[in-house]
């Protein structure tokens, strides 16, 4: 990618910010989201998909938990639309998601109440049923098997 990763450097940003700071900053940008055009969600998305592997791992677990938090707290139809555009783009380019730390992901994910874990899995399930079978079997090779017992996928 020849241009700056922007969404790139607000991630390794947000990840080196103290909490009180970066969840508000974090709730804000979620909001944008939500309204940008579909080529820049998906801008978004790869950026952050990018930068991911690149953040040290305990400042992306602090910054992904955060992430989590603030995603159970929106609507159930944004959360859709959040983990819908990220699963998208890992069934169309499932490289993407190899460099990441997925058993310290899961280990994030393990770490949230019982109630925020109900919410994210929920979600993820509703969207990998949804999904057509090539799709589902690009998931299922790509999550880890703990991780599927786990969510419930």
């Amino acid at each position: 990618m020849s241009e700056p990763n922007y969404a790139g450097n607000i991630i390794v940003s947000l990840a080196n910010l103290p909490e009180f700071l970066r969840k508000p900053i974090l709730q804000k940008r979620l909001s944008e989201f939500f309204s940008m055009s579909e080529a820049d969600k998906k801008e978004i998305i790869n950026n952050a998909l990018q930068a991911g592997p690149t953040i040290q791992f305990d400042r992306f677990a602090t910054l992904f938990k955060t992430w989590l938090e603030v995603l159970c707290n929106l609507s159930e139809d944004q959360r859709t639309i959040m983990f819908s555009a990220y699963i998208t783009e890992i069934v169309r380019s499932p490289g993407k998601i190899i460099s990441f730390n997925l058993d310290g992901i899961l280990e994030i994910y393990l770490m949230l109440t019982d109630e925020q874990k109900r919410t994210i899995s929920n979600t993820i399930k509703k969207i990998v049923s949804s999904l057509d079978d090539n799709s589902k079997k690009r998931i299922y090779l790509i999550i880890p098997e703990r991780a599927k017992k786990e969510v419930g996928i």
